[in-house]
């Protein structure tokens, strides 16, 4: 059985309570498995990238119909600002429905008409959203011209600047390391594994450090960061003082070099393969 998000930002905990740690956030309008009813009012689901988790029902729409619609209609994200309200009229003086972050996914209904969208949210409502706000739902790699990706996602990482640290999170109200390069990837039609690992089963493999471009990844023990070139890279970081995205550089006499960061022990991985220039995820 398979749900849907209808939530703005859906938790997925450790255990059925909400106090308990959380793991990582759905976004509206993602589809995730029921994998069993953990607890009244509480479902254990898996994502479409393979994460796990318990979830409140108030979260949710359940039903194989009601996903197999959803997936069947078109597709946006919400993408150049950090949250989008979605209001009853075409102006901006329309009651609010709801307000989604970038990442959530919205059905368009016909075309812009003076800047506004009309959408069908996840949970059947319709609303208007500005049209500028929206962009394209990527479910393959943007690009097949590696430059051109390598970009898309570094600029889709640097969307989340001002975001401060949130274990588990994955939206502008907070991010983790994993969630912001996950998300970034997700973003440019990529899944890549949630967590500060390499995993196999998913298209990110290790290279050698000194192949890093941009858009690589870097991996410490329980950290992820991705390089930006030009010896700088992203992440979002609990330290005291970043408290959340932060760029920095592996340049020793940098004044934002991360000295506390043992970069001696860096992993480096990448999407791509630099025997061929291609991909080494298929399309």
């Amino acid at each position: 059985m398979n749900a849907i998000v209808i939530a703005p930002i859906c938790p997925l905990h450790a255990e059925p309570s909400r106090e308990s740690t959380l793991l990582d956030e759905a976004l509206c309008g993602m589809v995730v498995e029921i994998l069993d009813e953990s607890a009244p009012g509480w479902y254990r689901v898996r994502t479409h990238y393979r994460y796990e988790g318990m979830v409140p029902g108030s979260c949710l729409v359940i039903g194989d119909d009601l996903v197999n619609i959803w997936q069947s209609q078109p597709k946006q994200v919400v993408l150049h600002k950090n949250f989008c309200d979605v209001l009853s009229q075409p102006r901006v003086q329309g009651s609010r429905l709801a307000t989604l972050p970038r990442g959530a996914l919205v059905s368009p209904v016909g075309q812009p008409d003076k800047g506004w969208q009309l959408v069908r949210l996840a949970d059947g409502r319709l609303g208007y959203v500005p049209a500028g706000i929206l962009g394209a739902y990527h479910t393959q790699p943007l690009s097949r011209e590696e430059g051109v990706l390598r970009k898309a996602l570094t600029d889709a990482a640097m969307l989340y600047r001002g975001t401060h640290y949130r274990w588990g999170g994955k939206s502008p109200q907070g991010i983790d390391c994993s969630g912001l390069v996950s998300m970034a990837y997700l973003l440019c039609g990529i899944v890549i594994y949630r967590d500060a690992d390499i995993r196999e089963g998913f298209p990110i493999h290790e290279i050698p450090r000194e192949q890093l471009q941009p858009g690589d990844l870097i991996f410490l023990p329980g950290h992820v960061m991705m390089y930006l070139g030009e010896n700088r890279y992203c992440h979002s970081t609990g330290r005291a003082g970043d408290d959340g995205f932060a760029v920095n550089s592996f340049d020793p006499g940098a004044p934002d070099y991360r000295e506390d960061l043992k970069l001696e022990e860096a992993r480096a991985g990448s999407y791509f393969s630099y025997e061929s220039s291609a991909f080494i995820g298929k399309l």
